[in-house]
């Protein structure tokens, strides 16, 4: 199938902040839980942390000319909370809004729309002192940093993401404790979970007092299909449904929290959810005007008896056979990806933005300098395709935002999973466009997938 997508199309790549910027003591940034969580023994794969990382807070300049020599037409990237508001609440520093300020004007001028996301999981290390997340009081902080962003910068900032991934957030931060800040508290996590929906809120409120501000949140969303056609493992994976994605799908779209899932929590708990209160649902829906959908894989999922380490009826078994993996071993799945944007279509009628999809491909450069990432370019096409019978069939889509644009820190995972369309060498900061950087340009400069042996041309 052919498809050319609509000229206005966004196309273009993704970031974030603590994941590429390094320079961790520079204009009086203050501390990041990541900062504490990084020095925590057996905390990061190969003991890194971000203080380098791909050193763009100094080097942003050459990656808004890489952005732009790629013709892509947006660039979503985060600002670091602890470099606007170093205490988490009250005094604004004014040197980190300076810097992204300098970095919006930047892109702007050379015709790349900017799509800022304010929270990609960089907390403030000072607003643990009260739980975090998992402390109401997060949600007026959020919403402090969003007027001093907004304020410098929604005259020329037009999309706007106010958190990522808020189910990461609440299993891997709060819950399972494998990212920062490390809490491993079921409760916490599922507080922690509905502020930062709380927060969105909140941020959008403050957002949509700005002229033209297009505000949306970032979900990673996964499609659970059942192991086996059983009456027990379709249970699960609807189970697992409601606990991944229509938790937080719902109450952005008006449905409030789920009734199923609230049994499952309370059943966990042993406890009702006094987290959510009176109100709270309504103060998160009907704040979306775009949902960004962060898309990896799918899960599949069966029937499995709760326990000590299993607090919800169900598992994650992994697909049957032998089927196409990134390195990191995730299930390569466009069509579940071509799946989701039909639904989101057909269930919440909202239009999406792709704010995250990619994999793990650990190409380097070769004897020739080049990095010949042939997976990363196959996946790319599958995907880029996907998403193109989706939005033939009705899907409402306004733009694919590829992760990522560079090889960078990959959270717990440390520097080992590259992710990048640019690779880096951690050593020097040297960047090098990938195949299939060159294969994505063409398809933003053209807005359709090229030929499978249509020779894509040399970078620069």
């Amino acid at each position: 199938m052919t498809y050319r997508f609509p000229a206005e199309f966004l196309w273009g790549a993704a970031t974030s902040a603590y994941q590429i910027e390094g320079s961790l003591d520079a204009d009086g940034r203050g501390e990041s839980v990541w900062d504490v969580f990084a020095r925590q023994p057996g905390a990061i794969e190969g003991g890194g942390d971000g203080s380098r990382a791909c050193d763009s807070y100094r080097r942003w300049a050459e990656d808004v000319e890489l952005v732009a020599a790629l013709g892509l037409s947006a660039y979503r990237f985060s600002v670091a909370w602890s470099r606007i508001v170093p205490d988490g609440r009250g005094r604004v520093e004014q040197r980190g809004l300076d810097h992204y300020e300098r970095f919006v004007d930047a892109l702007l001028e050379r015709g790349v729309t900017p799509v800022l996301t304010l929270n990609h999981w960089d907390l403030p290390q000072a607003l643990m002192a009260d739980g975090g997340w998992a402390a109401r009081s997060t949600v007026d902080a959020f919403a402090e940093l969003t007027v001093a962003v907004a304020d410098r910068l929604a005259d020329r900032v037009e999309w706007w993401i106010t958190q990522n991934e808020p189910w990461i957030i609440a299993l891997l931060g709060y819950h399972l404790g494998l990212h920062a800040p490390g809490v491993r508290d079921l409760g916490a996590s599922v507080a922690a979970g509905h502020h930062v929906m709380l927060a969105h809120g909140a941020g959008a409120d403050v957002l949509r007092a700005h002229r033209g501000a297009k505000v949306g949140v970032a979900l990673s969303l996964f499609p659970c299909d059942a192991a086996t056609p059983s009456e027990e493992d379709a249970a699960a994976a609807r189970g697992s449904d409601g606990y991944v994605n229509r938790w937080y799908l719902d109450p952005l779209f008006g449905r409030g929290y789920p009734v199923d899932m609230r049994e499952h929590y309370e059943r966990a708990l042993g406890r009702e959810l006094t987290e959510i209160r009176d109100g709270d649902e309504g103060a998160i829906a009907g704040r979306c005007d775009v949902l960004g959908v962060n898309y990896y894989t799918r899960r599949v999922v069966a029937a499995a008896e709760p326990g000590p380490d299993r607090p919800f009826p169900w598992r994650v078994v992994g697909p049957s056979g032998d089927v196409a993996r990134t390195d990191e071993g995730w299930e390569i799945a466009p069509d579940s990806f071509r799946d989701l944007l039909l639904r989101l279509h057909h269930e919440y009628g909202t239009p999406v933005l792709i704010t995250e999809n990619g994999g793990v491909f650990g190409d380097a450069p070769t004897h020739d300098g080049r990095v010949h990432d042939v997976r990363r370019s196959a996946f790319l096409r599958g995907h880029v395709a996907a998403m193109a019978e989706a939005m033939a069939a009705g899907a409402d889509v306004r733009g694919y935002l590829h992760w990522s644009l560079l090889d960078n820190f990959e959270w717990s995972l440390g520097y080992r999973p590259r992710f990048g369309l640019v690779h880096v060498d951690y050593a020097t900061g040297r960047r090098t466009v990938k195949d299939s950087a060159r294969l994505y340009a063409r398809v933003a400069r053209d807005g359709k997938l090229p030929a499978d042996d249509e020779p894509i041309a040399a970078f620069g």
